[in-house]
């Protein structure tokens, strides 16, 4: 028997046209009145007042347009590179379901400022403040508060980790890394400045392309983790099984005993 849960959803939806896409979706709605009557039409060769349940409507139906990264989704390790500690590269489609279903850790970075890299002293402060010692398979869960700003173009502002914190949490056997942003990394904007400014390429995503190095996941666009305790709950982020590809949208949810 379960014990009483709470579910939180820590998911944003996938939006038609959203602010907080660069790439962002495109959605087009088949009504029941219009397009999914013509097509029930279509299929059964009916007419509408054959449709007796309905009134004559037919059936909605979406066609998305959109990226594998869009909304709230998990990349796999192929989406940082064809290899990953020299080994090929896990597609979303294999990835150990272990992975996606395991106690989650809210880490609160809140403190550091858009630009800002998330360093291994930060992660370790956190911790000591919320008397925890990560354990393998432990899904940690970075809160900027980015997501209070999702519908503005400031969304994109955060702080990110580097390559130093990504390591070191894949080293604690955490798989699965998320955040309540758009990127894991730090913005685009001032990681290509860093770049402009030193000529040194090691300013370009290298929290993704730690997982060259270690493999891990990531679960980006998260929300709500200012809902959650610090620790002792659940996260399921079970990505959509899409054959041979680098991520898979996902509805985040944690599980959280119901005190």
């Amino acid at each position: 028997m379960l014990p009483r849960l709470r579910l939180i959803d820590l998911s944003v939806p996938l939006e038609h046209a959203a602010v907080s896409e660069p790439m962002p979706a495109e959605i087009h709605y088949v009504t029941h009145e219009a397009e999914g009557l013509v097509q029930m039409r279509q299929f059964f060769g009916v007419q509408p007042e054959d449709l007796v349940y309905s009134g004559g409507q037919g059936w909605a139906i979406e066609e998305i347009k959109t990226i594998t990264h869009a909304g709230t989704h998990v990349d796999a390790p192929y989406h940082y590179g064809a290899t990953s500690g020299g080994e090929p590269a896990k597609r979303i489609d294999e990835v150990p379901l272990e992975w996606c279903f395991a106690p989650g850790v809210v880490l609160d970075v809140r403190c550091k400022q858009p630009g800002d890299e998330i360093t291994i002293d930060d992660l370790r402060a956190v911790l000591n403040r919320i008397e925890y010692t990560l354990k393998p398979l432990d899904i940690v869960l970075l809160q900027t508060g980015a997501d209070k700003r999702l519908d503005s173009r400031e969304y994109f502002r955060q702080p990110g980790l580097g390559r130093d914190g990504t390591l070191w949490l894949v080293e604690q056997g955490v798989k699965v890394i998320g955040i309540d942003a758009y990127t894991l990394d730090r913005p685009f904007a001032d990681m290509v400045a860093d770049y402009r400014r030193t000529g040194d390429g090691r300013h370009i995503w290298p929290a993704h392309f730690a997982g060259l190095t270690r493999e891990y996941c990531q679960i980006e666009k998260l929300m709500n983790l200012d809902q959650l305790p610090p620790h002792g709950f659940y996260v399921s982020c079970l990505p959509v099984k899409i054959k041979a590809a680098s991520a898979g949208w996902c509805r985040a949810v944690a599980l959280v005993p119901d005190a």
